[in-house]
């Protein structure tokens, strides 16, 4: 049977009207939804390279890579003829039983660049969701090792890990995961090792590995009962961007290998190049049992999610049917081809051109931009790891008090990058800059400087 149906598509709508439509039927996301009466939605028609176009035509640099996604620009000519290739052989099949060229291709690549010995992938569709796989596979280890009693994960204070319920579960950011305490996990949280408590004069590594003890009395403590550790490395996004040394990595596998508890990075955002290495957990020459990956993974086209384990893992699950110790979990999406078409055009271009030191580069001078402001007011602290750079806006900056959040200071600068062509999305009183590899000096030099009026505008009594 032929199929005539030709699609048509809609014709364009007034960007009023479209608004009127999105806020009749639109839930969106991580808003209130209430404050689009004041402000509503931008209604983006397009995007190429850093920007985005909106409905009307003005143009906005996104200098959030659109919530942390997009790695080298909108409408990437590369990852573009990726996909449509792919789209001409198979959407999609489900990977139960089957399998397709670019998943097996996508895992053999990750598990040659990924660190040590992470030879094992399992897909998901989000974040999130690769860490309830990690989360799930760790105490389904230990059931099929003989060790059932070690049910219970901890994790970082301020750590934030997904919206999913296990996801929420080792999160401690209060905001998402207080009003669903009910429903969740009792887990164990540890002090963060965010750098930006430490003492007049304290450099970050010394203060990072202060910040180690109470972790490490924890898994003392509970290794009897604990199934594995998750954290962010190196950066606390959703967190307000807190940072810390990479020595807490380097201290923490050595303690779970002591007490025999799974290493769990969750390197969903700071993955890709974001913090200066491919991967954050580089930079402390260290080895997860199990790495959490998404967003950056597709170059911010299509929603995928892989959990990368070892050998030694996989096989506590290699056995008979009958003996029942396979990992039964699954998503319909799982290991999509046009994900994983869209994940190996991006690990192409990390390959044909010298990304990361590029990035280095780029880091540089986001710092030397960003430096003036470390001497204003109300800047608590200016900090960065590679290409993820944030500047605190405080009441007393001796103090370090911070402005309280229902004053909505960082509104205030979001309202008026938008205004002059950039989009930043604050995180609460901390403005940040994430952006995607293409941009250039001289638009992080504006984007700062456009930062910097905000923060005078913010902060302004």
């Amino acid at each position: 049977m032929t199929n005539n149906f030709v699609h048509v598509p809609p014709a364009p709508t007034a960007p009023d009207e479209l608004i009127r439509r999105d806020l009749a039927r639109v839930w969106h996301p991580c808003t209130q939804m209430k404050d689009h009466e004041q402000w509503p939605p931008v209604a983006i028609a397009r995007g190429d390279g850093v920007w985005l176009e909106d409905t009307a035509g003005k143009r906005y640099l996104d200098a959030v890579s659109s919530w942390w996604v997009n790695l080298f620009g909108h409408a990437n000519p590369h990852i573009n003829a990726a996909i449509a290739e792919q789209l001409d052989n198979i959407e999609h099949v489900m990977l139960a039983g089957f399998t397709h060229p670019s998943v097996v291709t996508l895992s053999e690549r990750l598990a040659a660049i990924t660190p040590g010995d992470l030879s094992r992938c399992f897909y998901a569709d989000n974040g999130s969701s690769a860490v309830e796989v990690a989360l799930k596979m760790s105490f389904h280890y230990w059931r099929n090792v003989g060790r059932p009693e070690k049910t219970r994960f901890a994790s970082l204070a301020n750590g934030y890990h997904g919206e999913t319920l296990g996801a929420l579960a080792v999160s401690d950011v209060p905001l998402y995961k207080q009003t669903y305490g009910p429903l969740l996990l009792d887990t164990l949280q540890a002090p963060s090792p965010d750098c930006f408590q430490r003492e007049p004069g304290e450099s970050w590594e010394s203060y990072t590995r202060r910040q180690f003890e109470p972790m490490r009395q924890l898994l003392e403590q509970h290794a009897h009962e604990l199934a594995g550790v998750i954290l962010e490395p190196l950066v606390q996004c959703a967190g307000h961007m807190r940072m810390y040394h990479p020595v807490y990595l380097e201290l923490l596998r050595e303690a779970c290998d002591e007490y025999e508890v799974h290493l769990i990075a969750d390197e969903i955002a700071v993955g890709f190049g974001r913090t200066g290495t491919m991967f954050a957990c580089e930079q402390a020459d260290i080895t997860p049992d199990f790495m959490c990956l998404s967003k950056g993974l597709t170059g911010g086209y299509l929603p995928l999610s892989v959990t990368l384990t070892n050998e030694r893992i996989y096989q506590a699950f290699y056995d008979d049917y009958e003996n029942m110790t396979a990992f039964l979990h699954s998503h319909s999406y799982c290991g999509n081809p046009l994900g994983c078409s869209a994940a190996l055009a991006t690990l192409d271009l990390f390959e044909q051109s010298p990304v990361l030191d590029d990035n280095r580069e780029l880091a540089r001078v986001m710092a030397a931009a960003a430096a003036p402001l470390a001497d204003h007011p109300h800047v608590g602290e200016v900090r960065q790891h590679g290409m993820v750079l944030a500047i605190e806006m405080v009441r007393d900056k001796a103090a370090r008090e911070p402005y309280p959040w229902q004053e909505r200071r960082g509104l205030i600068v979001y309202r008026h990058a938008m205004a002059q062509g950039i989009f930043m999305r604050p995180l609460g009183n901390v403005i940040y800059l994430m952006p995607p590899y293409v941009i250039t000096a001289e638009q992080i030099r504006w984007v700062l400087g456009v930062a910097a009026e905000g923060i005078d505008l913010a902060t302004r009594d």
